[in-house]
């Protein structure tokens, strides 16, 4: 009867980690850097001819965006937000396996009432303005080395900008 309880953990675990985008659909961010350092500065296009590949990089997830540049849609960021739910809320006062977003544009980091941060995140400083979520949000672990979140994060700077959209509006 134990081992049939450890079983279901391990299988109620590993859906956890499936929903939450655990699986090996992230690319890795080392493997675009020597692609940018090979080619040669004149070579490089007048300024003109590089907006539209620059433009398609950022829907991509592969350039230097920043969120200043994007525009973000609060309906698209509500479909991406779907990822979140299995762990997230935007209602107030409702936390889950993750704590509630409600409000969490302009708000100290591990600071929701009621819920277990890690020590990482709770001790880190952060303010959670869009600039630093459009960060967090493409590799969580990466920017906050000992946090509880298991999502590997939203590749696409796009999608980053419209789930911002969503939280700061999720009515």
């Amino acid at each position: 009867m134990v081992k049939l309880k450890e079983l279901a953990g391990v299988v109620a675990l590993s859906a956890l980690v499936a929903a939450c985008g655990g699986g090996a659909e992230s690319e890795a961010p080392a493997e675009e850097a020597p692609a940018e350092a090979e080619a040669p500065a004149e070579e490089a296009a007048p300024a003109e001819e590089e907006a539209p590949a620059e433009e398609e990089a950022a829907a991509e997830g592969e350039g230097g965006t920043d969120f200043a540049s994007l525009t973000g849609d609060a309906a698209a960021g509500k479909v991406v937000f779907s990822q979140c739910r299995t762990c997230h809320e935007v209602k107030e006062g409702v936390n889950k396996v993750g704590p509630s977003l409600a409000g969490i544009v302009g708000r100290n980091a591990g600071s929701v009432e009621g819920f277990s941060y890690s020590d990482a995140n709770a001790n880190s400083g952060i303010t959670w303005t869009e600039d630093v979520l459009f960060e967090y949000l493409k590799d969580p672990r990466g920017y906050l080395p000992g946090t509880k979140m298991i999502f590997n994060g939203l590749p696409k700077d796009q999608d980053r900008a419209n789930v911002i959209a969503y939280l700061k509006d999720p009515s």
